[in-house]
């Protein structure tokens, strides 16, 4: 697809890299924070150096610096989730599914990705959920071995990523892959988490 997405700028971390026919890896996001997050980390420090204040001047700067530094670290924590398409997988947060274990990608705007994250939420859906973006692309996990009815995906460009989904499983295809890297079917692994979901 050509042209600029709102909020994604190229050359910027959070910008997904294009689809590419014979790439491992035609797919890579990363849900960054937003540039407001950062500022509310920096307001939490001068809040903490408000509250220590009384204390004195070193009490004061150690409040901010100390009270800065574990809101940014939270900050990056959470805005490091990735979502890539690689080696026959869709790897979301920590979870990894085999393509052939997914149905077809239906692509949420700002409207429906609210509905499917609120009212329409299944609770044994897989969510890789960040408030501060508001699209997302639904998938169904095909898989009857799995209960994970669909997974949840935000994601600033999720007709791209739809479309990475589908060239990667047509390639998959063409090639015999059926599965996840290392498996031989990939087929009743399901919904695979490498530690807490994203």
């Amino acid at each position: 697809m050509s042209g600029a997405l709102p909020g994604v700028s190229p050359g910027s971390p959070a910008a997904p890299r294009p689809a590419t026919t014979g790439l491992a890896r035609p797919y890579d996001e990363r849900l960054t924070a937003p540039r407001s997050w950062w500022a509310m980390a920096i307001g939490l420090g001068v809040a903490m150096a408000i509250v220590v204040y009384p204390f004195g001047p070193l009490a004061m700067l150690a409040g901010l610096a100390g009270g800065a530094a574990l809101a940014m670290a939270a900050v990056s924590s959470y805005g490091s989730a990735r979502i890539r398409v690689v080696a026959g997988s869709l790897v979301a947060g920590k979870a990894r599914v085999p393509l052939s274990a997914l149905g077809e990608p239906v692509v949420l705007d700002r409207d429906e990705a609210l509905a499917w994250r609120s009212h329409k939420a299944d609770p044994r859906a897989f969510m890789l959920l960040r408030s501060y973006v508001p699209t997302a692309l639904k998938v169904t996990v095909t898989d009857p071995a799995d209960p994970t009815p669909y997974l949840y995906l935000s994601t600033r460009a999720p007709q791209r990523l739809a479309d990475a989904l589908v060239a990667a499983r047509a390639a998959s295809g063409r090639t015999g892959g059926t599965g996840a890297a290392g498996s031989g079917t990939g087929t009743g692994d399901g919904v695979t988490d490498q530690g807490a979901a994203g």
